[in-house]
């Protein structure tokens, strides 16, 4: 897959809420994500610490509210896309808006590192 398509296939399963799938179809098993400094999960690799940091994510949430997804950008091996979503968080009141830029890199076809740009929130770290 060229780069356009790993990231036209990425935002469009995204839409659909099958982030277990992106994980499993366009993934490198040594993929390195990395969080912005202060927020809970700093920097892991590999599929399985993917898959923790993603459930220990939704247990922190009690209700998904909404979700937008961007457009790729693209350039070379890189692409970047935005999310947006209000979701309540646990031991919260009120739903908070959770904005953030995510910048993927793809290496023979598949993400071999993604990294994300947001204000963590206070209250979960």
């Amino acid at each position: 897959m060229t780069t356009q398509e790993v990231a036209n296939r990425l935002v469009e399963l995204c839409r659909e809420g099958k982030f277990e799938q992106v994980f499993q179809e366009l993934y490198s098993p040594e993929i390195v994500s990395i969080e912005p400094e202060g927020a809970p999960w700093g920097t892991v690799q590999g599929f399985e610490a993917i898959a923790n940091k993603g459930k220990e994510w939704n247990e922190m949430v009690t209700e998904f509210h909404s979700s937008e997804i961007s457009e790729p950008i693209v350039a070379e091996n890189f692409f970047s896309i935005t999310m947006k979503s209000k979701v309540t968080m646990k031991g919260m009141d009120q739903p908070i808006n959770m904005d953030e830029v995510c910048l993927y890199e793809v290496n023979n076809g598949k993400v071999v590192k993604e990294q994300f740009f947001y204000t963590p929130i206070p209250e979960l770290v």
